[in-house]
């Protein structure tokens, strides 16, 4: 029976695709626009991802996410050096300064400075130069995809030619030399990422009496990090986080403040409406255009059960063809787009979400069907 059940599907070639393509394209939409979702929400703490050696991170009391710098006096770095168990306190300057590009165009960065004598906070990974050769005068670290997109030196006939180590650019009116490229990971503005000493960074930076935006922070062995922040909170009056905390409050931040979610779960909600309404009524005609052979079935014996069940292994089979199209399409359109702006991340609980929605749209245009069965007399062969 089941492989009678089969045949009756892909016998109608017509609605068999139909119900296909329906599911695939909800499958399609629901995936990819979670995948990019997750992917916007994970850059909105990309620096903090790339930041992974502090403990704690320290700041002004009213910030509310890693890009919302409110500078410090430098004197609140020794305040918090001098907090019990703290092994070692870190400054680290986070802002925006305009780089200056051969062809007279400014483009905005995002200007990391690190502790000149410990480089903490430096880039994850180095694609050309060293980290050391930051303490060389004017020295920069620039990371890849903006030295090979919006830093790179553009030509007379438009071809963009990429930093690389050993040219120079201009921050703020301030000459600086390239000593290394590296990757970061991407972050919410898409800004180019620029590394330099802490002192550098003030240097560039426009003239303020606060410059200090964050101070990084190292436990001792055996002081649990909590009981730290609430230590350098109560001392210091500042706000002190662990580094899994502020990523919790910068994506919460978004999450509850912008209108990403909003936005996505319309494109998601309109994904699942659409797939259902298509799948559903698809499956529904073609069931109506085989009622006589269902009535046929039930004619020789066949059990209101057994017929059940026919229905729901023709919709288990294409729930699960076109699951697998359209997580396979949403997969290689956010493979393609790897090196792009596009923001795509496909974790394994997201797969799960996305089977979980094509199964309640098979359930259903299944019970659609299955409603018209039930009521089924085996006596419509007979008919006409």
């Amino acid at each position: 029976m089941n492989l009678i059940a089969i045949k009756m599907l892909v016998g109608d070639r017509a609605k068999y695709l139909g119900i296909i393509m329906g599911l695939t394209f909800a499958s399609l939409l629901i995936t990819q626009q979670m995948a990019i979702f997750v992917g916007l929400i994970v850059r909105t703490y990309g620096t903090l991802s790339d930041l992974g050696l502090p403990d704690i991170w320290v700041m002004d009391s009213q910030v509310q996410f890693i890009d919302d710098v409110k500078p410090l006096q430098d004197t609140q770095l020794l305040r918090v050096r001098g907090v019990d168990g703290v092994k070692w306190a870190m400054p680290l300057y986070k802002g925006s300064i305009r780089a200056r590009l051969d062809n007279g165009t400014f483009q905005t960065c995002m200007v990391l400075g690190l502790d000149d004598a410990t480089l903490i906070g430096g880039p994850p990974e180095m694609v050309d130069g060293r980290i050391a050769d930051l303490r060389r005068s004017e020295a920069v670290i620039v990371d890849a995809v903006g030295a090979a997109d919006k830093l790179a030196r553009i030509l007379p006939n438009g071809t963009k030619v990429p930093l690389k180590v050993g040219d120079t650019m201009e921050l703020n009116d301030h000459r600086a030399i390239v000593v290394g490229i590296c990757n970061v990971t991407r972050t919410w503005q898409s800004l180019p990422v620029v590394y330099t000493t802490y002192s550098r960074a003030t240097t560039f930076a426009p003239q303020e009496r606060k410059l200090l935006s964050f101070v990084l922070v190292k436990a001792k062995p055996g002081v649990a990090q909590a009981t730290l922040c609430q230590r350098i909170s109560s001392q210091t009056g500042l706000g002190a986080y662990t580094h899994d905390q502020f990523k919790r409050k910068t994506r919460d931040y978004f999450l509850e403040r912008t209108g990403i979610p909003i936005n996505f779960g319309i494109s998601v909600a309109l994904g699942f409406i659409v797939g259902t309404a298509i799948a559903g009524q698809t499956f529904y005609n073609f069931t109506l255009d085989n009622l006589r052979y269902f009535g046929a079935l039930k004619a020789m014996g066949a059990g209101t059960g057994l017929l059940l069940r026919m229905i729901l292994l023709q919709s288990v089979m294409v729930g699960f063809i076109g699951y697998g199209l359209g997580v396979g399409a949403a997969s290689l359109m956010g493979w393609l787009g790897r090196n792009s702006e596009l923001a795509f991340l496909l974790p394994w609980w997201q797969l799960l979400l996305s089977a979980g929605a094509v199964v309640l749209i098979c359930m259903f245009a299944s019970l659609i069907s299955m409603r018209k069965v039930m009521k089924l007399e085996p006596a419509i062969v007979f008919k006409g």
